[in-house]
């Protein structure tokens, strides 16, 4: 090869930060991540308390003492404080990939960190990303239930409309998913403040009618409850979790705010308001036991009860929306990685690059939705599945921290021990305590996030296999092209641009086309995209122009795991290397491979092979997942037995 050079990027640039978003105010910035951020973790007052009251109830009698307010009210206060304000806030948000978040940025950062087992690194990826999906199908279903149930607290006869006007609201949020978040994200900062505000001065009002809930700050409130409990412990753990589900949100959406957005609203507006409001629960239950049965609800003034329900169901709907756009992200994330097979990637915003609709992910996601609210009928029985996903996706990131605390940030290991141990236990009891309500319910996300680990498993080790037999039968690129420059073929005008994902053999399409044509373009490109462990690549490093003789070059395209592929985009940045690109007189060939199951195959290997296959077959085209046009694509089929 005679040179190697990259693509520039010109000065000048609009001011961007790491994660490649224009720069905004911080109060906006505060007020959008209220909407997006801190959504799940807001609407957790509709149910929290309320569960963790029937946790103690005995003999068919909700509990609701001095002694068991103020425990489950301690446990709940330092479950927010340890979980979110210590771990997310204090160390989890510093781990950030370029500035991005969520699992999949923590694994590709560990996977950095660490020289040797990347493997487990992977693995704790692939279940911590599996994890998060099951907690997304539950997010809507439980959030609009439970928001839809206080109109049964307005007016007892509307209980039985209450599932189905929840399966409509499902309905119609995931049937404008298609048109873009742009217009409606408009309103969740806003509306997600109004909700805050109202948490806080409903709880607040009820504080001061019983002060003594305050009490509740103590720890020893909590630790006596549960040693005074011991036999319902594990149930009412569950049950306090379910106050700091959505805690990893504030994490998934770093790269759309920022660290410093999402700790301002942590800190100043959300944790206060949410303490406020469980505050005010107990101290409305302490004056009146029978509240204990839907404590949010009750304690609003009769006059607000309606406007607090249509709050609360936009609130849950916001939140809805959020998990939604977490999982598309995620999902592309995935693909971009080759942890998934291909799928279709539509923009629905001319200007954000992160909004996007992905139509086999909004259909997956909606069934499951829906078949879980007809199948559990109320929040108080979906409860049971909500815990395992995110106390599971927990212990995941606790040891992905301890990862990069070694590897990136250096730290000795007892330091990172000391922070770790504590945080990861308390993430494990609170995993033992969803598992007890494994049989009731939280089977669903255990067994959703199981197949996703077999697909993505099953996809990597199919897609593995596939390229190890192609490299055996395929022809060593270098002594193809040597041999051509010896024996030159005759030529046409214009560029051929040959896709592989091998950068030693020759391009399958390559050889079929000298096979049938006998010609070569007068310029022939070797193309290979990769994606990089970073979640964006500038535009300076995304192109490597590689030069073997006048007739072939080799293009290697990296795009980071965040980004959407568009190769006419990417090569246009090989004109500043002085490649004339001209995508109307380039044709791009692509080989279409037809996947047929062999003979030979064991009784594991079979059923992994038909799944292999029917993922691939499934997968989005090639030619709309790059954004190449289709009247430059040339497709070359052949057929591969694996």
């Amino acid at each position: 090869m005679t040179h190697t050079e990259t693509a520039g990027q010109p000065a000048g640039d609009v001011a961007t930060n790491q994660a490649g978003h224009v720069k905004s105010s911080l109060p906006i910035l505060v007020l959008g991540a209220l909407g997006v951020v801190f959504g799940d973790i807001g609407t957790s007052p509709l149910y929290a308390f309320r569960e963790a009251l029937h946790a103690t109830t005995h003999g068919g009698q909700t509990v609701a003492g001095y002694d068991e307010v103020l425990g489950l009210l301690s446990l709940i206060v330092w479950a927010l404080t340890l979980i979110v304000t210590v771990k997310y806030v204090g160390f989890v948000l510093r781990a950030d990939n370029n500035g991005e978040g969520g699992t999949l940025s923590l694994m590709s950062l560990a996977r950095r960190a660490v020289k040797s087992n990347r493997g487990v690194v992977l693995a704790l990826g692939l279940v911590g990303a599996a994890l998060f999906f099951g907690d997304a199908i539950i997010t809507p279903a439980i959030s609009v239930l439970s928001a839809v149930e206080g109109l049964q607290v307005v007016e007892p006869r509307l209980t039985r409309w209450i599932v189905p006007i929840t399966l409509l609201i499902i309905c119609a949020l995931f049937m404008v998913q298609r048109f873009g978040t742009g217009k409606v994200a408009a309103v969740f900062g806003p509306v997600t403040a109004i909700w805050f505000l109202s948490l806080g001065v409903s709880g607040t009002v009820h504080i001061i009618e019983a002060p003594q809930v305050l009490f509740a700050i103590n720890p020893f409130y909590g630790l006596t409850f549960v040693i005074n409990h011991l036999g319902i412990s594990l149930v009412v753990l569950g049950a306090v979790f379910l106050a700091v589900t959505g805690a990893e949100a504030l994490y998934v959406d770093l790269g759309h705010f920022g660290r410093k957005p999402i700790v301002l609203g942590w800190l100043l507006i959300v944790f206060p308001c949410l303490l406020l409001n469980y505050f005010g629960q107990g101290a409305y239950v302490l004056a009146h036991p029978h509240a204990a049965e839907n404590p949010f609800f009750l304690m609003q003034p009769e006059w607000a009860r309606i406007p607090i329900v249509i709050l609360a169901t936009m609130a849950t709907v916001i939140a809805s929306q959020a998990v939604i756009s977490g999982a598309y992200s995620l999902a592309r994330q995935a693909t971009n990685l080759n942890l998934f097979p291909r799928l279709n990637v539509l923009h629905t915003s001319e200007t954000q690059s992160g909004q996007i609709y992905m139509p086999q992910i909004n259909t997956m996601l909606f069934i499951a939705v829906m078949v879980l609210v007809i199948g559990f009928q109320s929040s108080s029985a979906l409860s049971a599945a909500y815990g395992i996903a995110v106390t599971g996706e927990m212990l995941v990131t606790a040891i992905l921290l301890f990862i990069i605390m070694r590897g990136i940030w250096g730290w000795k290991l007892l330091s990172a021990l000391a922070v770790v141990v504590p945080l990861g236990l308390i993430d494990l009891g609170f995993f033992v305590a969803n598992l007890a309500k494994f049989f009731q319910g939280g089977w669903v996300p255990a067994v959703v996030a199981t197949m996703l680990v077999i697909i993505m498993v099953t996809w990597m080790t199919g897609r593995r296999r596939l390229a190890e037999k192609t490299r055996r039968d395929e022809v060593p690129l270098e002594f193809l092209v040597e041999n051509l420059a010896k024996k030159k073929p005759t030529t046409v005008p214009g560029t051929a641009v040959f896709l592989t994902s091998d950068v030693e053999g020759a391009p399958t399409a390559l050889l079929h086309s000298l096979k049938h044509y006998k010609v070569l373009h007068e310029q022939n490109v070797i193309l290979t995209v990769r994606t990089s462990t970073s979640p964006r690549v500038p535009d300076d490093e995304k192109v490597t122009i590689d030069a073997y003789n006048e007739l072939f070059s080799r293009v290697v395209v990296t795009f980071g795991f965040m980004e959407t592929p568009n190769i006419p985009k990417a090569l246009a940045l090989g004109r500043k290397l002085g490649w004339k690109f001209d995508i109307m007189s380039t044709s791009f060939f692509l080989s279409r491979r037809s996947l047929k199951l062999g003979q030979k195959s064991g009784p594991l290997r079979f059923w992994q092979d038909r799944l292999f296959i029917r993922l691939a077959r499934n997968a989005s085209d090639a030619t709309e997942y790059f954004h190449i046009p289709t009247g430059r694509v040339v497709e070359i089929g052949t057929q591969v037995i694996i």
